[in-house]
């Protein structure tokens, strides 16, 4: 009698990875673009600013194409980290500033890049943050920013922990129309408005729940949800789900803007 040969065990989804392949799923690091987001090209000429750096994704990416390089941070921790992950890349040149932002340690008009994602809903007073981003670009620089989408905040309100609401965190949650009027009133044009991912919003949900450490997340919950969302993007429709899923409850808005030429 032949004995049976048990089916060989998947390989376990890499949640941060799966991550990554969302987001590119989503308009992020088009290699064939050479856009880090959709509407947000970049090039050897340019001068990139990213404000909230935080570990240098971002602005790697940036880095690749030869622009020069700006990053700020509050951290100084994230900023040693992203100056030592920018030095293998073919930038032009980097510089690294430690900083509350307020004001940016920078001259007017000199970059023509501005890169700031995840950044205004933990910042004190909005409108003077986006007032020094927009006077640090040049005139006609393109603008990168993005804050949690609300569907995923109000979400996680009684699930997250409670610090995740407190100072430094987030301490607003900000509104798809309140966003725009925002950037608007800083004196940017406003290009277009987007929102994606779902999987991050239900990941996060489950974190919450699992209590395991953000940087070593590993649990059967978070886990299956990462083989779960594996499954839906592989299916026959699976970008038609991803699309429904992300306008649903989205982890994040982006907005691209421009400063006007006259400014």
């Amino acid at each position: 009698m032949q004995a049976e040969v048990a089916a060989p065990t998947p390989p376990k989804v890499n949640s941060y990875l799966l991550g990554l392949e969302d987001a590119m799923l989503s308009g992020w690091f088009n290699q064939q673009t050479h856009e880090l987001f959709t509407g947000f090209d970049i090039s050897p000429e340019d001068t990139v600013l990213d404000v909230g750096c935080g570990d240098g994704g971002n602005v790697h990416y940036c880095a690749m194409s030869g622009a020069k390089i700006i990053v700020a941070d509050i951290d100084a921790v994230k900023i040693a980290a992203t100056g030592e992950r920018l030095k293998d890349t073919p930038a032009r040149d980097i510089e690294c500033y430690v900083t509350d932002c307020n004001p940016l340690p920078l001259p007017d008009a000199i970059a023509t890049r501005i890169v700031s994602t995840e950044v205004i809903e933990h910042v004190d007073d909005p409108a003077q943050f986006l007032a020094e981003l927009v006077r640090v670009g040049k005139p006609g620089a393109l603008y990168l920013l993005s804050v949690p989408h609300p569907s995923s905040e109000h979400l996680q309100k009684d699930i997250a922990s409670e610090q995740y609401f407190q100072k430094p965190n987030h301490i607003r949650v900000i509104g798809e129309e309140q966003f725009k009027q925002m950037v608007g009133d800083a004196g940017l044009e406003v290009i277009s408005h987007s929102q994606f991912g779902f999987y991050w919003s239900m990941w996060m949900l489950l974190f919450w729940e699992t209590k395991v450490d953000l940087y070593n997340a590993d649990h059967p919950l978070l886990n299956h949800w990462a083989e779960m969302w594996r499954l839906i993007l592989d299916s026959p429709r699976g970008p038609q789900l991803k699309q429904a899923l992300d306008a649903a409850v989205a982890k994040s808005q982006v907005i691209i803007a421009r400063k006007p030429l006259s400014a």
